[in-house]
Parts: structure tokens; C-alpha cells; sequence
């Protein structure tokens, strides 16, 4: 009876375990030393230089690998008036957990598309990091809806210089 006990026990602290990991990493994207860039320039030609700082994940140090051989320009088209998807040229792997988003969000869907959101949502997502600015204040939801624009936008997603 105290084998059983003793594991029922070691295996609840097994799944406890596995399950804190998961979580801790798909939100442990503020700990992380990776920084992006991402040009936008939305439909009236305004171009705006955001930074982001990626997750702790293997999508987020995939796409970071990625980067290494130079910026990336994608289409983002707007979604459901609260995201902006564009796909990737590749395949990332999903780290997906259901997750709730909001603005500055930035999403890996399906493995091949990348989200910028600024608004809310809830689905079983890959967070690939937060835009910095949303993170510490210095930009509103309004203001980046402003520099998303209503229409499509033309993103350039770079390694950020140091």
C-alpha cells in the first residue's frame, strides 16, 4: 500500500511539474535576451520601427534562427478586427497551450503564420514574445492600432542590433 501511495505521489509531482513547465514557458517571454525589430509600414505609408522581445521557446528561438540570415518582409492582413496574420516563407514548431492574447501580442498560428495583435483573444496559441512598448507603457492599444492602420501592412521582422 505505501509503494502505490509513494507512487500516485511521484507521479502526481510528475504531471504538477510538467504542467508549471509549460506554463512558465509560454509565459516566460519578459526573461528573455532575444530582441526583434519589426518595420511596419501601414496602408497611408507610414513606417513605424517596433521591437519585441521573444519568448523562451523553441518557435521563438526557431524564428530567431530564421533571422540570422536576414530580415524577413511579410503581408499582414487584418483578421477578425483584432489581429493582423501574415504567413511565414517557412515552418516553425508549435509550442501551442491555450492561451488569451492582447495587444502587442505577437502569435505563431497553425506553425506558419505570425500574428500581431492589438486586441484581445482566446485559442490555443504559440506566443512568440510581446512588442517592447506595450510591455513598458510607452505605447497604448490605441496607438498601436493607429500604427497598424485599417488595411494591410507590410512587416519587416529583423534580429534588433545591439
Amino acid at each position: 500500500m505505501k509503494r502505490l501511495f509513494a507512487l500516485i505521489f511521484a507521479f502526481a509531482l510528475f504531471l504538477l511539474g510538467t504542467n508549471f513547465g509549460k506554463t512558465a514557458s509560454a509565459e516566460n517571454w519578459r526573461k528573455s535576451e532575444m530582441k526583434i525589430e519589426i518595420q511596419v509600414t501601414n496602408e497611408n505609408g507610414t513606417t513605424t520601427k517596433l521591437f519585441a522581445t521573444l519568448a523562451e521557446n523553441s518557435s521563438a528561438k526557431s524564428f530567431a534562427e530564421k533571422l540570422k540570415d536576414g530580415a524577413i518582409a511579410i503581408t499582414l492582413n487584418d483578421y477578425g478586427n483584432f489581429e493582423k496574420v501574415g504567413d511565414l516563407p517557412f515552418s516553425l514548431p508549435k509550442t501551442d497551450t491555450q492561451i488569451s492574447t492582447d495587444a502587442g501580442d505577437l502569435i505563431l498560428y497553425l506553425g506558419n503564420k505570425i500574428t500581431i495583435y492589438y486586441d484581445k483573444n482566446s485559442w490555443n496559441l504559440t506566443r512568440l514574445g510581446k512588442l517592447d512598448a506595450l510591455e513598458n507603457g510607452t505605447m497604448s492599444k490605441a496607438d498601436l492600432k493607429n500604427v497598424l492602420g485599417k488595411g494591410d501592412v507590410k512587416a519587416v521582422f529583423s534580429l534588433a542590433k545591439n
